[in-house]
This record gives structure tokens, C-alpha cells and sequence, in this order.
């Protein structure tokens, strides 16, 4: 829950910000990670795996992988192999399904595989158990180029997704460009604002105390402006995740990823 000084700091930022909600996006050179902006023992403690709270997910994820489900007897490791295989496969996501003929986020690749070739009900949003197996298979693309939203399959829901950052909502009336491309230098409530690249989601969040997806991320930005977050596997917040991914083009993986 956003607290009352955290929304009335909002409000100071959103009176200083520029009238316009149609804001020109970030420049490929200056573009920077979230990781950036955080203090140095923060950064120490994501990038030693000894250190990082995420790894713990990513552990139970081991376990996961090679966990044969009831109906079936299949596992993880049955279709695609060592977890190894996986290296690069994090960095396309938001990825075009053939079969739903839409893009889906890596959360609902890893739901898809269990009910289509696992006979498994999908696992619930946000669960341990699929944030384990979305770390572990984010992990294996640790360091490499986010490389989203490239296939020409999704033009329309990249675009569709660049309109929903632009469009001003909720009772503030702010956009997302009004935070992550106009203030991306300031500060809101202690925090710095970055400039929204989601390059180690899932997460570990300080103020959660937990690991988290880039869904819960977006949904509480748009409880922070009194809009009405989109449902979980929604149209608007995939084309949401496929926009941002697509415009971290280039920026490195980092899951699992801390932030403050």
C-alpha cells in the first residue's frame, strides 16, 4: 500500500513535471539501468550470488526444473534439457505465441508449457513456485543483451504498449513517461526515479521483503497514481512488458535482480 507521504511527495513531483504527456522517449546512449541509480552495497549484494536474496528462488527453481509432474511424469528437464539450454531464452521475452497469436510474457510461456505439455494447472501469479522457475530461467541470461520485441509479429503490441506508457490515467493523471522519461533524474519520497528498463525482473525488492514479477511492479505503480491496475495476464499489461523490454534493447540481464 502506498503510504499518504509517499503520494503527497508524488504530488510535488507531478506539480514540477512538464504539462505535456506525449514526452519524447530516452535516447539509446542514455539509456541506464535501474541498477545504476542504487547505492554501491546495494549493487555488491545483487551481483554476489552469496549475497543475493534472489538466489534462494533461484534455488528452489533447481528443484523445480527436474520435478516430474503427477499426470504426465514429464519434468522440465524431459523436454528441453539441462537448464543451460535456457541461456538467452529470458532475453526475448515478451515473445510472439503461435498459437495465441499474441505475445506472452515468460510467466505465462512457463503456465503454457505446464498446461499443454505437462497436463499441469498453471501455477498461481506471483507464487513461489513460478517466480523460482522465472528466476532460475532468467538466471541463465544473467549478462547477456536484452533483446525484446524485435520480431515483427509484435509491431502492433509494442506500439499498443508505447501508447499505454504515454496515456496519462488514474486520479493524478499521470503517465508513465511522466515519471520514467521526464524525472528520470529526480527523486521521489528518498528513492531516485529510473527510467522503468526491466532488466532483472523478477526481483528482489528491499520494501518487499521478497522476490517479485514486473506485473506486481506495474500494478502498484498504478495504485501509487489512483488508476486501476490491469488484471495479471491482461492484453495492456503484456503489451505494457513487451514495450518496456523492447525499449531495454541492448541493456544487460540482470535476474534475479535487488532493488531498494
Amino acid at each position: 500500500m502506498i503510504s499518504a507521504r509517499a503520494i503527497i511527495a508524488f504530488l510535488l513531483v507531478w506539480l514540477a513535471m512538464p504539462l505535456s504527456s506525449d514526452a519524447a522517449e530516452i535516447a539509446p546512449d542514455q539509456r541506464r539501468s535501474g541498477s545504476s541509480f542504487m547505492a554501491p552495497e546495494t549493487r555488491a549484494m545483487q551481483d554476489d550470488d552469496t549475497s543475493n536474496p534472489g538466489m534462494l528462488w533461484v534455488l528452489d527453481g533447481y528443484a523445480l526444473w527436474k520435478a516430474k509432474s503427477s499426470p504426465s511424469e514429464k519434468s522440465c528437464t524431459d523436454c528441453h534439457g539441462d537448464i543451460g539450454a535456457m541461456r538467452g531464452v529470458s532475453a526475448k521475452y515478451p515473445a510472439f505465441d503461435e498459437v495465441l497469436k499474441q505475445p506472452v510474457d515468460l510467466e505465462q510461456r512457463i503456465n503454457l508449457c505446464r498446461t499443454r505439455h505437462q497436463d499441469e494447472a498453471p501455477l498461481a501469479d506471483d507464487s513461489r513456485e513460478l517466480l523460482a522457475l522465472t528466476a532460475l530461467i532468467g538466471r541463465q541470461s544473467r549478462g547477456l543483451p536484452i533483446e525484446a520485441g524485435n520480431d515483427p509479429r509484435v509491431a502492433d503490441f509494442v506500439a499498443k504498449g508505447r501508447d499505454l506508457f504515454t496515456r496519462r490515467q488514474g486520479q493524478l493523471n499521470l503517465a508513465c513517461s511522466n515519471c520514467h522519461d521526464d524525472n528520470w533524474d529526480r527523486q521521489l519520497a528518498g528513492s531516485s526515479i529510473t527510467q522503468a528498463h526491466p532488466t532483472g525482473y523478477p526481483l528482489y525488492r528491499l520494501e518487499w521483503q521478497s522476490l517479485g514479477s514486473l506485473k506486481r511492479r506495474l500494478r502498484n505503480c498504478m495504485t501509487g497514481v489512483r488508476a486501476q491496475p490491469y488484471a495479471n495476464d491482461s492484453e495492456e499489461l503484456i503489451n505494457l512488458q513487451l514495450y518496456l523490454a523492447s525499449r531495454a534493447n541492448g541493456l544487460a540481464v540482470e535476474t534475479p535482480a535487488i532493488r531498494p
